[in-house]
């Protein structure tokens, strides 16, 4: 299903960017609205997630909420040109496509502000990740997700997207989760993969061999017919049926059943998986913050006799709260919890 995976929102927005640049009293210098969504892109703070930027100053403006896996946003010129549309020159010329003349390029009709999102596919924090949702349900959850940024970040998304079309009107969370919506693209690629045990996974597996005994069994009767009328014979054996009709009535249904087989495997690989356990965001913080902790305690506590170890490990559990996903966690947007200041406690 598009959009939706393991529980989660892929989503994908692309929003046209205003041509030329605003009227400042006759300068012809004036910025474009292109260059002023690049320059506002560039002063986004990055997430302080790597080496060189875990003791920034400011994080990412999308860290200031629990719903975001993932988020890009950057500006799309134009599409990729991936080359003239092979054909084999005798074909070419037997057709008559002459080789020489040049074929259409797809353009864009403007650049786009284009932003990727993977996040949990919740109305509400603290939901738990959906299996499946209906398109109306997936609207509901990409507004609520929009109305969560309008919330969180609205100072940096006026910066961005009054350089866009259609955003003039936008004044409340809900104008900008209508805007979005309009700008929303069907996403089919998901961004991560949090699945732990692959063996167990509940994938779609696409039972083939059934499938293939289904579109293979109509198809032998109807071989056989045809086989057996050209070499003259009347009636099938044991059931005596016309080879004729066997021959037309066994081609309909293995046409048929082929044509449903096809269909399924289409809606077999459309089908969202199931999330697993610990998908969602908060999990996940927490699961670091645990990792990192343990480690240490780990480390800390080699060598202690069992009674000792078995009071220091009621101390871990009592300290750092391993089945409470909002306390004593990790934050958002950072590279670890070894600092106070990145502990939600």
């Amino acid at each position: 299903m598009p959009d939706l995976d393991s529980g989660h929102i892929f989503l994908t927005t692309m929003a046209p960017i205003l041509p030329g640049a605003p009227q400042n009293d006759g300068d012809e210098t004036a910025v474009s609205y292109e260059q002023r969504v690049r320059i506002a892109l560039a002063r986004l703070p990055t997430a302080n997630q790597s080496p060189a930027t875990e003791h920034g100053a400011f994080n990412s403006p999308f860290a200031r909420n629990t719903r975001n896996h993932l988020a890009r946003m950057f500006v799309l010129n134009d599409v990729i040109y991936n080359g003239r549309t092979t054909m084999n020159p005798v074909l070419a010329k037997l057709t008559g496509n002459n080789q020489m003349v040049p074929q259409s390029v797809d353009r864009l009709n403007a650049p786009y502000l284009v932003f990727c999102a993977d996040v949990d596919a919740i109305v509400s924090d603290g939901d738990p990740l959906p299996t499946t949702l209906s398109a109306d349900d997936q609207r509901k959850v990409r507004a609520a997700y929009a109305r969560k940024l309008w919330d969180t970040m609205q100072e940096e998304l006026r910066a961005l997207y009054c350089n866009c079309y259609g955003f003039g009107d936008v004044t409340t969370a809900d104008d900008f989760a209508d805007y979005l919506d309009k700008c929303h693209v069907e996403t089919t690629m998901p961004f991560h993969d949090y699945y732990l045990d692959l063996d167990k996974a509940a994938f779609n597996i696409l039972p083939f061999k059934p499938l293939l005994i289904a579109v293979a069994v109509p198809l032998v009767v109807t071989l056989l017919a045809l086989l057996l009328r050209l070499l003259g014979v009347d009636h099938m054996p044991l059931v005596g049926w016309s080879t004729f009709w066997s021959f037309v009535i066994g081609g309909l249904i293995t046409g048929g059943v082929a044509f449903l087989a096809v269909k399924y495997a289409i809606w077999n690989g459309e089908k969202p998986l199931a999330p697993a356990k610990y998908d969602d965001l908060p999990s996940v913080l927490k699961a670091l913050y645990i990792q990192q902790n343990f480690s240490e305690f780990f480390i800390e506590n080699q060598g202690l006799p069992p009674d000792q170890l078995h009071a220091a490990f009621g101390d871990f559990v009592a300290q750092h709260k391993p089945q409470n996903r909002h306390s004593m966690t990790q934050k958002p947007g950072v590279i670890s919890s070894q600092d106070p200041a990145n502990v939600t406690t």
